[in-house]
């Protein structure tokens, strides 16, 4: 500014000496005076720029690109981790238990004999049961000798008929009775505990052993009835078991068709087989795919935003010089899941790569100019 003040005296001077001087000193100082008038315009140009001058404060925004892809979605539910083939193999007879005879940990198969309870009454009324048949079927004999030469009675052939059938049907229960002694595995597995021991009294439905088949297994979950119509056998399901920190990739096996009224679910299965790892009772995670778009528009959940008339819509950013213009699109969501929107565009366009805003986006306006913050 002094030197704006300085050159504004030099020429009201050169002005007044002009006036009264020879032409040769007035050719020098018109010269000057022509020299200082550019000088002036160039510094009135600058603080006129200093004067007027505007900073310009974009709005920051943090951005995240779209795709175009597959989309997935999934439930996930507390699964267990369950099997047909766990039993605890009780005795049918009562009686002293005779023998065991496998161990813990040892592989049986279906029909093998697991035990054996003491048959020596049993057996003694078998004997007993069969000399008394034996003299019935001989005097059933001799009447229907007796009869046939016309001696005996109709009555007496009846009643020796009637006793040889109900010694018959004695004997036949009392087999019976001896055969469930005998205590076999229902099916191939492994003996898991012994909880009796040789020399104990057992008693019909007393327990004997745990028998366990962990080959064909199934892990099962309730899901909201909200996803019936979606999860179908057939579909894919992760199971994830914390114990082991392991995933196995399975296929809904069954899909249960009554709802439990008390918690509004539904039942689902997945079977497990040649497992070698699992135990049953274990605790598992089920994430099962309940929708899969092969061909979607993919963005951040937290940019999609709400209008007063709860419509969703979103930002894309379009370069505008060194900084970028936001536009407006309004979309409809499809499903989320894991921090990412699957939506169908209702205006204007949505590509892969495209820029969206996925932070700062409730400050601006469509068509605002914006800054994207780098982090």
């Amino acid at each position: 500014m002094k030197k704006y003040f300085k050159i504004l005296v030099v020429l009201g001077i050169i002005s007044t000496v002009a006036a009264c001087s020879p032409n040769s000193k007035l050719d020098k100082l018109k010269e000057k005076r022509a020299s200082l008038k550019v000088e002036l315009v160039d510094i009135e140009g600058k603080i006129k720029a200093m004067d007027t001058a505007k900073v310009v404060m974009l709005p920051f925004v943090e951005s995240m690109a779209a795709e175009v892809g597959v989309f997935k979605h999934k439930i996930t539910v507390q699964g267990d981790i369950e099997t047909d083939k766990q039993a605890m193999i009780v005795a049918e007879a009562s009686g002293l238990i005779k023998s065991i005879l496998v161990k813990e940990g040892q592989k049986v198969s279906k029909g093998q004999v697991l035990a054996r309870i003491d048959t020596e009454i049993l057996a003694s009324n078998i004997k007993e049961l069969q000399t008394q048949l034996d003299f019935a079927e001989y005097n059933l004999e001799k009447q229907n000798q007796l009869v046939s030469r016309g001696v005996g009675t109709e009555f007496e052939l009846k009643s020796a008929k009637n006793q040889v059938a109900g010694l018959r049907s004695q004997l036949n229960t009392v087999q019976t009775q001896s055969a469930k002694t005998i205590v076999r595995a229902p099916y191939s597995g492994v003996v898991d505990e012994i909880v009796t021991h040789e020399g104990e009294m057992a008693t019909a439905q007393s327990p004997i052993l745990r028998l366990v088949n962990n080959q064909e297994m199934r892990v099962t979950g309730n899901i909201s009835e909200h996803y019936f119509r979606t999860v179908k056998e057939g579909t894919n399901v992760e199971v994830f078991v914390p114990t082991l920190k392991d995933t196995f990739l399975l296929q809904i096996s069954s899909v249960g068709n009554y709802i439990n009224p008390t918690n509004r679910t539904f039942r689902v299965k997945a079977d497990i087989k040649d497992n070698n790892m699992l135990l049953p009772n274990m605790l598992a995670e089920m994430h099962i795919t309940d929708l899969v778009l092969d061909s979607a528009i993919i963005v951040p959940s937290v940019a999609l935003l709400k209008t007063q008339q709860n419509e969703s819509y979103i930002f894309v950013l379009k370069k505008d010089g060194d900084n970028y213009k936001a536009s407006q699109v309004m979309v409809d969501l499809i499903s989320q899941y894991q921090g990412k929107a699957a939506v169908s565009v209702l205006s204007k366009e949505i590509k892969a790569g495209d820029l969206i805003v996925s932070a700062g986006g409730r400050g601006i306006s469509d068509g605002d100019v914006v800054r994207i913050e780098k982090r």
